[in-house]
């Protein structure tokens, strides 16, 4: 079996081989300027990687596990299995980091040994000498997206799941918390029996484990002037009457005059969607959500009436393409500050300056992101204001390296 993997790698008509062949074709192709750079770009990169992972998982998980291995009993493997599932989330952060790291380290050693002032000699610009850094950022850009939509999502449930069932939690096939459903639609006014458009239901439950919820109080405004109040201790969505089956509850309704009356049931079935599975199926975090179930959950949102979360999630789905953004906004602010003349920046400088510039990038997203998410600002704007000054400042400093 090794035997014939290892032939089917050597051989010249192999899939593996022509890959090998079209990449190495490709490389040659650059000009002899571009590969010299990338050369001096990929070092850095990896150690700027390496780095702001080993920092971020340390703080992140790491002190975590092992408090849970000498509190909980977790074992070894399993701590390391979590890790190494929890390993692609802190990737993704450490992407953008690493990239303003790695072109701020890379370019002022270039432009300290003199080797830049070489190139403006012979009559290369600045802009052409960060063409790659911003090449390469645009890669790692791509890198971070699928990672972010394509990895992380399944990685972070799969490393909850070992976590929860290796120390002894139950694991349910489906598993929401807080989960809240409201409902828009038509109120009926009993009396002149007009109709109006306003909120129609909101159905809350504690929890919701294998197909059922625990622990519901729903509200019900859907005639005027009455509410309907049903608290039960479980329910479950009826296929075949199509309609939610309440269990072990009582309804209490208020009447307009201040009268109330109260029933108590032991099966109770209630004409409402299947809304609150469809909430309770998404994952509580927007960080652990793909595009698509981002996208799933804003139209849920909407649909329901809960204008406020339909908002955050339209600012959650925009950060899902800014966020890979910032790899070629931390290039470019990077590969200017460091390709400036006289400029020499160490490793622990580097970090350093790295990290306040990161800082503030962030603190600038997080204020901007609070406001989409409030209503002030369009999710739109709001999730690119931060990237859209970024690269002007960017712009700004490439232009001044360019004197």
């Amino acid at each position: 079996m090794n035997q014939y993997i290892s032939d089917s790698f050597l051989n010249q008509d192999s899939f593996f081989w022509k890959i090998k062949n079209w990449v190495l074709a490709k490389w040659r192709s650059l000009p002899l300027l571009d590969r010299w750079l990338f050369g001096e770009l990929f070092p850095p990169l990896l150690f700027a990687v390496a780095a702001f992972t080993v920092v971020s998982l340390s703080v992140g998980v790491m002190f975590d596990l092992v408090r849970k291995i000498v509190e909980s009993g977790l074992s070894a493997q399993i701590a390391l299995q979590v890790l190494i599932l929890r390993l692609p989330s802190f990737l993704v952060i450490s992407f953008p980091m690493a990239m303003l790291m790695a072109t701020l380290l890379a370019y002022s050693r270039l432009s300290a040994n003199s080797e830049l002032k070489a190139l403006r000699s012979v009559g290369v610009s600045t802009r052409r000498m960060v063409a790659p850094a911003l090449v390469l950022a645009l890669l790692m850009t791509g890198l971070t997206f699928v990672f972010n939509d394509s990895i992380v999502p399944n990685s972070n449930r799969n490393a909850e799941l070992i976590l929860n069932r290796s120390i002894g939690k139950a694991v349910a096939t489906e598993i929401g918390e807080d989960i809240i459903y409201s409902r828009k639609g038509l109120i009926t006014d009993t009396i002149t029996s007009q109709k109006r458009r306003g909120l129609t239901h909101l159905f809350y439950a504690w929890k919701f484990r294998n197909d059922e919820m625990q622990e519901i109080t729903m509200v019900d405004f859907s005639r005027y002037g009455y509410i309907q109040l049903v608290v039960a201790k479980k329910a479950f969505w009826n296929d075949n009457e199509g309609k939610w089956d309440f269990r072990n509850g009582k309804i209490v309704t208020l009447s307009p005059n201040g009268a109330s009356n109260t029933a108590k049931f032991n099966r109770y079935l209630y004409p409402l969607d299947k809304g609150p599975i469809k909430i309770a199926e998404l994952p509580k975090d927007a960080n652990d959500m793909t595009v698509l179930q981002a996208l799933k959950a804003e139209k849920l949102y909407s649909e329901s009436g809960n204008i406020k979360e339909a908002r955050r999630m339209q600012v959650r789905i925009q950060e899902k393409f800014t966020l890979p953004m910032a790899c070629i906004v931390f290039a470019l602010i990077g590969s200017s500050l460091g390709a400036k003349p006289n400029t020499r920046t160490s490793r622990s400088q580097g970090f350093g300056l790295s990290v306040v510039l990161i800082l503030f990038y962030y603190v600038l997203s997080f204020s901007f992101s609070s406001l989409g998410v409030k209503g002030t600002l369009l999710p739109v704007v709001a999730a690119w204001c931060p990237v859209i000054i970024s690269m002007f400042g960017g712009a700004f400093l490439l232009r001044q390296a360019s004197r």
